[in-house]
């Protein structure tokens, strides 16, 4: 690891007045996140395998998972990671990697922090899949969703053309937007939510979001929630960014690949893409293998970036940013314009080797960089960087260097009746204060450290559950923590189970 560094460099041209602010060198730096409940708490992910701390300038190792990784063959390594949305008070975080099996597979991992580091003792693999063959075109990217799901992108299996015709086949792991429901006490080697749009098969389909990608290395949902979006890894024509809009985030859509590369033929000889035409999700955007139009290298590898919301920014809010690592100007376009090609600009700042982007929890943008054995995380800022409030940890995880203060939650169970007959419903509500902005936040009802059930918050922030009572048992309910409101749990409901009533005299007999 080298030190970390705190000065400040400028790109080159800066038209539209966005610089880089150098926040630390790394060893071949290939992802950047935060703390969800302080955005001053950076993760830099190192390809090699092992996951560095950064706070106030200090930077520390969080984790070290290289005994498990298989590092840096082709596009191997650990790839990213997601800090549950509960972080601070449960210490979960998940992890990508490429394993070293004698054929690396995929694994999604979940770690546990413990204090300021999370030990690889606490790696449990929740998700194993098989990448034989090739060592390119993992996918790589975790990303939570709005509604607390874990979604995970998947390569088609490396090679050219897609040639076993991985990406187009539901029931095959790979090319594809996978969909898990984190749950950690949910069966091996996964969960498959019941709303996915495959749900009903008997095997990976019941994963599958959405499929017909060759390698979307990183994708990111906007944080107004208003989309999902992908940059998808082109062959040997054409590079594209996929956006699909909420409520359904590309539900059960198939993006054309290897039938179509961006908005062109692809190179399938399959029969069944002539079947198909019709029903593949065009990109909101694509380009060619040339020279961006202010010049310099060709470009040939998409880096899907980020949707800014980041207030010093300017002009940028609302544009989606990108990259590519071969050609290193940073651009950006307005996804949602009439006509995206026509606002595709460049930014004025160069990254030579990006490997990635990444956004905190207070929506700052940042970008790694990977060249010539040099490795470096910046943040883009503007002419007035954006102060983020302090804040923060107070659970197994508390950082004692920077703090948040979130305001105080509290979370109420009630029930209809405390006595249930065995093998009936118990009728439970949950409220949370405060209330403001919470709709749609989730909270779990647990029995003992147990997640049972999971429900959305109304907009009077209640949520009502009807487990099942087969014997007395002790409930409590959730919320996670997030920027504005602390994490918090009830206090213990006893259900208990009705006796019967006594027979009546002379009942039975006749």
């Amino acid at each position: 690891m080298l030190a970390a560094l705190l000065s400040f460099v400028t790109g080159a041209g800066v038209a539209q007045g966005v610089t880089l602010q150098q926040i630390g060198g790394f060893e071949q730096p290939i992802y950047v996140t935060s703390d969800p409940g302080n955005p001053n708490r950076l993760f830099v992910v190192e390809r090699a395998g092992r996951i560095e701390q950064v706070s106030e300038g200090a930077v520390s190792v969080f984790a070290d998972l290289r005994a498990d990784v298989s590092c840096c063959g082709g596009e191997q390594g650990l790839l990213s990671i997601a800090l549950s949305p509960d972080f601070d008070t449960s210490g979960r975080l998940f992890v990508d990697y490429v394993g070293k099996e004698a054929e690396p597979e995929i694994h999604v991992a979940e770690l546990r922090a413990s204090g300021t580091t999370a030990p690889l003792s606490s790696l449990r693999v929740i998700l194993s899949i098989p990448h034989p063959n090739q060592s390119n075109h993992y996918g790589g990217q975790l990303q939570f969703g709005p509604e607390g799901m874990l979604y995970v992108s998947t390569g088609d299996g490396g090679g050219s053309d897609d040639q076993e015709h991985n990406a187009q086949d539901i029931a095959r792991p790979l090319g594809k937007i996978l969909r898990l429901d984190p749950d950690p006490n949910g069966a091996l080697p996964y969960t498959a939510p019941g709303d996915n749009p495959f749900a009903a098969g008997a095997g990976w389909e019941q994963l599958v979001w959405s499929y017909g990608l060759r390698n979307p290395f990183r994708f990111s949902f906007d944080r107004d929630g208003s989309a999902l979006l992908i940059g998808d890894v082109g062959q040997s024509a054409r590079e594209e960014v996929d956006r699909a809009p909420a409520p359904g985030y590309g539900r059960g859509w198939n993006y054309g690949w290897n039938c179509r590369e961006g908005k062109v033929e692809g190179p399938a000889n399959d029969p069944g893409c002539a079947e198909r035409v019709g029903t593949f999700v065009e990109p909101v955007f694509d380009y060619e293998h040339d020279a961006p139009p202010e010049g310099g290298p060709n470009r040939c590898a998409i880096i899907g970036g980020y949707v800014v919301h980041d207030p010093g920014l300017g002009a940028l809010d609302g544009r989606y940013i990108y990259g590519d690592n071969c050609s290193p100007g940073i651009r950006s376009i307005e996804p949602t314009a009439a006509d995206p090609y026509a606002t595709d600009r460049s930014e004025g700042i160069s990254v030579k080797g990006l490997t990635s982007f990444g956004e905190d929890s207070c929506g700052r943008l940042y970008a790694t960089s990977s060249s010539g054995g040099v490795g470096i995380v910046y943040r883009l800022v503007g002419a007035a960087p954006t102060v983020c409030p302090l804040a923060t940890t107070t659970g197994p995880v508390a950082n004692p260097i920077a703090k948040v203060r979130r305001a105080a939650s509290q979370v109420h169970l009630r029930a209809r009746e405390r006595s249930v007959p065995r093998g009936d419903r118990a009728y439970l509500t949950v409220t949370v204060a405060p209330c403001h902005g919470r709709k749609g936040e989730p909270v779990r009802l647990l029995v003992g450290r147990r997640s049972v059930d999971k429900r959305p918050l109304s907009r009077a922030c209640k949520a009502h559950f009807r487990p099942r009572i087969g014997r007395r048992v002790r409930f409590r309910a959730t919320v996670a923590g997030d920027a504005t409101y602390a994490g918090a749990t009830s206090g213990k409901l006893r259900i208990r189970v009705a006796k019967p009533a006594p027979a009546k005299a002379g009942a039975g007999r006749g």
